[in-house]
């Protein structure tokens, strides 16, 4: 049984970029897109993002951070520079998140779980297989993110914790937000935080997005001689994989 130590709900992803993610693993002879870091807004701001693809169209996501959440994540990541990881740095390791999530939800999407070990926990691998059996073609579609789509990205919970063996582990987990042009039944997305926008314009066809939700949750083991590797131990996708 774990014992849990230092560990806070706020709002509650394994490091993919260079010294965290071991994103060579991850993407297995894939281009990486890099994304821009995301710049922390102060306590009082907002975030903002926003997607150009072509020339008419425009979309911006803004998220309000909360104080108490934004000072709390911050002694954390004090701690874990502090205790654990002395080059932890939260906007390299956001960057990462959002590849390791493009990565796996395309893997997910195409259903190759063999490629997902060592990437994403066994037993949660188990528990993934069972639920896309049952999902239906356009919910597939729908778990595929493409880098380009990622709206929004924010942490939430950030945990410190002890097992009874004195093995030491801290998990991260991402929030997502990103654009799908899936086809998804109005009634099986019933209460999904979900919008439609139709983009195009000057005779272009008009093309219907929805905003849909994802959080992913990274755990690492810091016990001395234990491979530094993150590993993906939750995976849910608003209304899709719950």
């Amino acid at each position: 049984m774990a014992l849990p130590l230092l560990r806070w709900n706020s709002r509650r992803t394994p490091a993919v970029i260079s010294s965290y993610f071991r994103f060579d693993r991850l993407v297995q002879n894939q281009p990486v897109t890099k994304s821009a870091k995301l710049k922390l807004a102060p306590v009082v701001a907002g975030r903002y993002y926003s997607s150009e693809r072509r020339q008419n169209e425009k979309v911006v996501v803004v998220g309000i951070p909360n104080p108490l959440v934004w000072f709390r994540t911050r002694v954390y990541y004090f701690l874990i520079r502090t205790y654990f990881d002395k080059e932890f740095n939260i906007e390299e390791f956001t960057e990462g998140a959002r590849q390791a999530f493009s990565h796996v939800s395309r893997l997910l999407s195409q259903c190759q779980f063999d490629a997902l070990e060592g990437l994403v926990a066994k037993d949660l691998i188990g528990k993934l297989k069972e639920k896309c059996a049952d999902l239906p073609l356009s919910h597939k579609r729908a778990l595929s993110v493409d880098p380009e789509e990622i709206m929004y990205t924010t942490p939430g919970d950030v945990g410190i914790y002890y097992d009874d063996n004195g093995r030491k582990f801290v998990s991260i987990l991402m929030r997502f937000w990103y654009l799908t042009s899936a086809h998804l039944p109005e009634d099986s997305m019933e209460g999904a935080r979900i919008f439609k926008m139709a983009i195009g314009g000057n005779g272009e066809k008009a093309e219907s997005k929805r905003l849909l939700t994802a959080n992913y949750e990274f755990q690492r083991e810091f016990t001395q001689g234990v491979t530094p590797d993150w590993t993906i131990t939750r995976i849910e996708h608003s209304k899709l994989l719950d």
